[in-house]
């Protein structure tokens, strides 16, 4: 049986029922997807309407790891501006993969009204806020370089950004048309039923042990029995294990937190009142949202740091209040934090880490349109597809020295912001 406390607001207040297929013994399949999460149910449900036989396997429970945790910013882009991506990666792939994720949200939002996922979604953009003058520059870099490609993108003034938000705390704002917010448990759920509908089978509470090549079959040994399958994508992302040498090594693993008030009722009527998603441009990130029901979620990089009684409550209370003073006796309904897979250069990857073995990995934090793109990338693939019509290049796998030392580094950062942020007046 899997452990069914909530772990997040998100898990708490979705809509859509938790499904808790098991394994029945043995399994042999064209396709076994190992992570429950937006990759591997996008993966699914994609391979699934083109015929192909496919089993999702998941250690925990539907959205356990990201996906279930996430801000729930449907973001069109990456975190880089698109000209850096260009110069990345060329102008032919970094152009695909620009284009791509451009149309990401649209398309996340078809499945959402194809499947009538109860997911809270909204439509109304994402606003990039400025945390300084030096962030506007940047905001304002990356929306003429977004207008020279037609996008729907807004640069915002100070004012007209006090305005979608209801506070004087920022210096402008990127807002994205294409952009909205989502319930990430309830859209992940979403994914799970609609990828059984179409025939693909999902087994939770199964945590895969080996993967060994046999033929030109993979065989995964699992604490419920056997999976036998000719290809296999691995959609772990920041959760990755030890299962494949070497994969926890091809990026650092950070923590992001979230802190969702109880709803704020009338005096949250004039707070970011058409639901935009916010985050700032500081090098550790903050965002903020609301939810369908008039709560507000705020976070940031690092952990969740004394449950809901300690510096992390302390934190939460300090930053809505330096950006919305008039909000008084604030309580918090939940806390969380979830794990994020950082690449040195902040671009995602797609790996062959062997024949008929894959793994879309590196989100940066942007976790449901890659997810989503990806999946539906790796069902092409699987389905007679080339390599080189992905989105991203097809390499092998390289790994990053001192990922751990990288992540602790990194966490002492984050706690240290959480601290000052916490007792600043």
């Amino acid at each position: 049986m899997t452990d069914e406390t909530p772990i997040s607001l998100w898990d708490l207040t979705t809509e859509e029922t938790a499904l808790s297929p098991e394994m029945d013994g043995d399994i042999t399949t064209d396709l076994a997807i190992i992570g429950g999460g937006f990759t591997g149910l996008s993966t699914a449900l994609h391979a699934a309407e083109r015929g192909i036989d496919c089993h999702v396997l998941e250690a925990k429970k539907i959205g356990f790891g990201g996906s279930g945790r996430n801000v729930g910013l449907v973001n069109a882009g990456l975190w880089l501006p698109p000209q850096d991506v260009r110069a990345q990666l060329g102008e032919e792939r970094g152009t695909s993969l620009i284009t791509t994720l451009g149309d990401a949200p649209a398309y996340v939002m078809s499945l959402i009204e194809r499947h009538q996922i109860r997911c809270e979604a909204t439509r109304t953009g994402t606003i990039h806020a400025a945390h300084s003058p030096a962030g506007y520059e940047d905001l304002a870099r990356r929306t003429e370089e977004w207008h020279r490609l037609g996008a729907p993108v807004d640069l915002l003034s100070r004012e007209e950004t006090t305005a979608k938000i209801g506070s004087t705390a920022f210096h402008g704002g990127l807002l994205d048309r294409r952009a909205g917010t989502i319930n990430p448990m309830g859209y992940v759920r979403g994914l799970a039923r609609a990828a059984m509908a179409a025939g693909a089978g999902i087994s939770i509470g199964v945590t895969a042990q080996k993967l060994t090549r046999i033929g030109d079959r993979w065989v995964i040994e699992t604490d419920r029995g056997q999976v036998s399958a000719r290809f296999v994508v691995l959609g772990t992302n920041a959760y990755t294990d030890t299962l494949w040498p070497g994969l926890k090594q091809t990026f650092t693993m950070i923590h992001y937190f979230q802190a969702a008030t109880e709803p704020l009722g009338a005096q949250g009527e004039s707070i970011l009142s058409e639901r935009q998603g916010v985050w700032d441009t500081g090098r550790i990130m903050f965002s903020m949202r609301r939810d369908a029901f008039g709560r507000l979620i705020v976070g940031s990089m690092g952990r969740v740091i004394g449950g809901d009684k300690g510096l992390s409550r302390r934190w939460a209370r300090q930053r809505i209040r330096a950006i919305f003073p008039e909000l008084v006796d604030i309580e918090f309904e939940k806390f969380w934090h979830g794990q994020i897979a950082m690449t040195p250069d902040h671009l995602p990857r797609i790996f062959r880490l062997a024949d008929g073995l894959y793994t879309p990995i590196g989100y940066n934090g942007r976790g449901i349109t890659p997810g989503t793109m990806f999946g539906k990338a790796m069902a092409d693939l699987v389905a007679g597809g080339h390599e080189g019509d992905m989105p991203l290049p097809v390499t092998n796998p390289s790994r990053v020295g001192s990922t751990g030392i990288r992540s602790t580094m990194y966490d002492a950062a984050f706690t240290a912001k959480q601290i000052k942020d916490a007792y600043r007046r």
